[in-house]
């Protein structure tokens, strides 16, 4: 088998994707997501001028080879721009594999570790009552994880609150629109939310709460020192990591879980967090950090350390993403959780799939590979629109972490 042709396709049913689709002259494809938030346009000429002229006439099922001829051979490596596009071919690869030996790529990294994929959804309210609200109606859903988002007094705009009630969407068509934060404000307000979130969900609900970024290492150390009584499944990405060694000061003062790595490309970014314990979770994403081929080592590696996988999962990666991190959750051992917010039902219908959710479990199902398809024609129907993520300031005007 060889490739014979490799194409990208970008569309935007509600939000943009990038799809690379690989083919072969047996007549059997894959699909690979490329989608890096805000950039899509980087990754699709990466792909389309750099990377899929040096796929054809290769053989699919060297998954290894041609991940490291991607990454060793390009000479200027990780940042999230290749990773993605490294991802994009990995993971069509892998999709290639599964159905050209029809059975379904968990069988192909090690077989199934487990039953279901425990996932989490995203609950949010513009006050602590209508978190609440949306908390206990996740639960009502049959999840059996939620993380927690609210709005907080003085501020205009919270990340994870979506305006007037609609699903939340961080990008935004046109040019970067700005926020206003206050760490202090923040820092009074989220122990109040999970105080009234556990006494309202009792012991059994997982919790979870995102910082996004936006405190220093001792800030987020007394956070998780203020959660402590709720024993939260995991605090998320509490402080920038490009300084690892910052993560041990938070976990020198707190027995909360930490969880970081969503914007994570390669394994470099997490070792000394893994390899120290300063972390308990890994988010690294399979799109952004190179595919099922860089991930499996990823987690291979976490689980010496006892560190667990939690993806990240939000609706800025396609289905073919969410697809893929089905598989590698069923299938690796210190799977921790799975981050789930549904797609839009046009999304749904340009990438048809066979996942489901069930429970508070995800399956990826029992097609060959990974169970994703594209429909080109309704792809079509939904041109590129350039979006942005957030600019986030201080009340004074000083540019801050989004």
């Amino acid at each position: 088998m060889k490739i014979t042709k490799a194409s990208v396709s970008i569309t935007s049913p509600g939000r943009n994707f990038v799809t690379l689709k690989i083919e072969t002259d047996e007549g059997i494809y894959g699909l690979g997501d490329g989608t890096l938030n805000g950039r899509e346009l980087a990754v699709a000429a990466y792909l389309t001028e750099h990377v899929a002229p040096c796929l054809i006439g290769r053989d699919p099922f060297q998954t290894e080879d041609i991940w490291q001829y991607l990454y060793r051979g390009a000479y200027w490596r990780r940042g999230p721009v290749s990773m993605s596009a490294i991802a994009a071919v990995d993971v069509a690869l892998w999709d290639i594999k599964g159905k050209a030996l029809n059975t379904p790529v968990y069988n192909l990294l090690g077989g199934r570790s487990r039953d279901g994929v425990l996932v989490y959804a995203h609950a949010n309210g513009a006050d602590i009552d209508k978190a609440l609200d949306d908390v206990a109606r996740h639960i009502d859903l049959g999840y059996l994880a939620v993380r927690a988002q609210s709005g907080i007094p003085g501020l205009a705009s919270t990340y994870g609150v979506p305006k007037g009630g609609q699903p939340y969407e961080p990008a935004e068509k046109g040019l970067p629109k700005e926020s206003l934060w206050s760490t202090e404000k923040y820092l009074r307000h989220v122990p109040k939310l999970f105080a009234k979130l556990r006494d309202q969900c009792g012991e059994e609900v997982h919790l979870l709460h995102d910082c996004h970024h936006r405190l220093t290492p001792i800030e987020a150390a007394r956070l998780g020192k203020d959660l402590e009584p709720y024993r939260l499944f995991w605090l998320e990405d509490p402080t920038p990591a490009e300084l690892q060694e910052n993560f041990r000061l938070i976990r020198q003062h707190t027995t909360t879980p930490l969880a970081v790595g969503e914007v994570f490309n390669s394994i470099w970014d997490a070792q000394d967090l893994i390899r120290s314990q300063w972390i308990d979770y890994i988010r690294m994403s399979i799109v952004h950090a190179g595919g099922l081929t860089h991930m499996k080592k990823v987690a291979d590696f976490a689980a010496l350390y006892n560190v667990r996988t939690g993806c990240h999962g939000a609706t800025d990666l396609s289905p073919v993403t969410m697809a893929a991190a089905l598989h590698f959750g069923l299938a690796v051992h210190n799977f921790g959780i799975q981050e789930h917010m549904p797609h839009t039902t046009e999304t749904d219908a340009v990438f048809p799939h066979h996942y489901s959710f069930k429970g508070g479990y995800m399956h990826p199902g029992d097609a060959p590979g990974l169970g994703v398809d594209l429909d080109e024609a309704l792809a079509a129907k939904y041109p590129y629109q350039r979006a942005y993520l957030p600019i986030n300031r201080k009340l004074d005007g000083t540019l801050f972490d989004w």
